[in-house]
């Protein structure tokens, strides 16, 4: 205690009491984090009053109404953000992610011959099922193209619900089919009002004391769909409690522990772009105004109508209801005098004031502003660190997809398939190691395309050449292809080839021909077979 201190609270006590409790509250609220970001007392700070709340606070209470804003920008309210879910949904899934058996041949006991045999009959039969409309519950699409819905579903509402019914049809080898949900039908019985005889129910999705999920709850029909129908709810196990079958893929990416739900990519950005539509909406009226040229024409003769009585109108009644036309010439009642107002426009600042807001619009969707407008003049070291950026997210989301919507679905697809003896896999329901061995995959899909496809192939067979990365990783990040199936057609068109004489006999290529070593060591190894 200072002199000063001491002094006060010698002669005046109540003040010395005061300071001191003003020292102690200066003392607390400069510690830690109370005199930065949570701070009551800076200026800067004190009109901020955050009210968190748990996850099914935060998420559930607001699902409803930022699904439907989403998708009502996604239908026409901002055309941005049709283009982003679009853009993202063609990177991540375009036509497909396609299947690559990678079964464990080593751990199966397997001869190489015999693992490449089983890999092909596994490709042959998922074929058969996955490129019929027969595995869509409504028979409208194959299983690629679910793909495509599901996840641009589970984009647009922030989640996609599919089931995985077992369902007979003439004609049709396996029974197996997918069933999309949209992620409104799922909800609490009686849209929260019933608990659920106590079980621990919120916004449709049941868990346990440990919260673990044990059930969803899907009502009879769409709650936003026209009708006076009573609804009811089913419950459908998460996995089935004999067979331990997944019945239930909930397609979502969480953000929160215990998240439940999952939230619109959109729903950070939903109000910006709602706005940034607005002005748009605004802008483009103006200058359409602003392209019309319309001549007003005052007479003091009340009897005489000036050029024709002007423009027609749409409805007869409405007389003094004038609209502006291209070249119009509108005729005024004596007296009467119109005033031009002049737009402005274009306005030369609207590009830059949309370009500063959807660069933020893009940081937030983790796509690229050059790649979000598929505008791309910068240099090619800007346009690739663009692309590079924007796949980092792209693979992210389809190795997330391939994990919780492709595989589960492959996993069930085999094991029907062994249960009909269409695939031999001797084993596979008695060991939970041999089921992962014989149903190990990869999925790739669309290639990221190439800025400079010279660089990008001479770089790819460098990574080869020392050991990086495998021809058949390559092949399907340069063109989506696949490795082998390409070797296959290669050694077929060295036989047409030599065939025709572009090469001759002994490997070595003709005057004509223009094919490059690739072909010498083909070849060879046809001939050493």
């Amino acid at each position: 205690m200072s002199r000063l201190d001491q002094f006060v609270s010698t002669f005046a006590p109540r003040w010395a009491l005061k300071r001191e409790v003003a020292r102690q509250k200066l003392s607390f609220l400069n510690t830690g984090y109370s005199h930065h970001g949570a701070s009551k007392t800076k200026r800067s700070m004190q009109g901020w009053n955050a009210s968190g709340g748990s996850p099914d606070e935060d998420i559930n209470e607001n699902l409803d109404t930022l699904r439907q804003r989403s998708r009502d920008l996604y239908m026409g309210a901002a055309a941005l953000a049709t283009g982003a879910l679009k853009t993202i949904r063609t990177n991540v899934v375009g036509t497909g992610l396609k299947v690559k058996p990678t079964i464990d041949a080593e751990f199966l006991g397997l001869s190489e011959d015999e693992a490449t045999q089983l890999r092909r009959t596994i490709e042959r039969e998922f074929s058969l099922w996955a490129e019929s409309n027969d595995c869509d519950s409504m028979r409208m699409n194959n299983f690629f193209e679910i793909q495509q819905l599901a996840f641009l579903s589970s984009l647009m509402s922030g989640e996609c619900f599919a089931l995985l019914p077992l369902l007979p049809r003439p004609h049709s080898v396996y029974d197996l089919r997918i069933r999309l949900v949209e992620a409104d039908r799922c909800s609490s019985p009686g849209m929260g009002k019933d608990k659920g005889k106590g079980k621990d129910i919120k916004a449709g999705v049941e868990v346990d004391k440990d919260g673990s999920v044990q059930a969803y709850w899907f009502s009879n029909r769409h709650p936003l769909a026209s009708g006076t129908g009573k609804m009811d709810w089913a419950r459908v196990e998460a996995v089935g409690a004999e067979t331990g079958r997944r019945n239930v893929l909930h397609i979502m990416e969480a953000e929160r522990p215990e998240q439940r739900r999952g939230v619109p990519i959109l729903a950070p950005v939903i109000e910006s772009l709602k706005q940034l539509g607005r002005y748009t909406e605004a802008e483009l009226m103006a200058a359409v105004i602003s392209g019309m040229f319309t001549v007003f024409v005052e007479t003091d003769n009340a009897d005489v109508d000036p050029l024709g009585g002007g423009i027609d109108e749409d409805d007869p009644a409405e007389e003094y209801n004038y609209k502006l036309g291209n070249g119009a010439i509108v005729g005024l009642a004596p007296g009467e005098k119109a005033t031009m107002a002049n737009p402005g426009r274009p306005n030369s600042n609207f590009d830059p004031f949309v370009t500063s807001i959807l660069r933020q619009v893009g940081s937030a969707l983790e796509v690229p502003y050059e790649l979000l407008l598929k505008h791309f003049t910068s240099s090619y070291s800007a346009s690739r660190g663009a692309l590079l950026e924007a796949w980092k997210m792209f693979r992210m989301r389809r190795t997330w997809l391939a994990a919780d919507f492709c595989q589960p679905i492959y996993e069930e697809w085999f094991a029907e398939a062994v249960t009909k003896g269409r695939i031999q896999a001797p084993g596979f329901f008695d060991d939970p190691l041999l089921f992962r061995a014989y149903t190990k995959a990869e999925w790739h899909g669309p290639s990221h395309g190439q800025l400079d496809p010279l660089k990008e192939v001479n770089a790819a067979v460098i990574r080869v050449e020392n050991g990086f990365s495998t021809g058949e990783r390559e092949t399907a990040e340069l063109t989506g292809g696949d490795y082998e199936t390409n070797l296959r057609q290669r050694s077929r068109e060295v036989k047409l080839r030599k065939e025709y004489g572009l090469i001759q006999t002994g490997g070595e290529p003709s005057a004509d021909s223009t094919e490059s070593g690739e072909e010498d060591i083909l070849e060879s190894k046809e001939d050493e077979q």
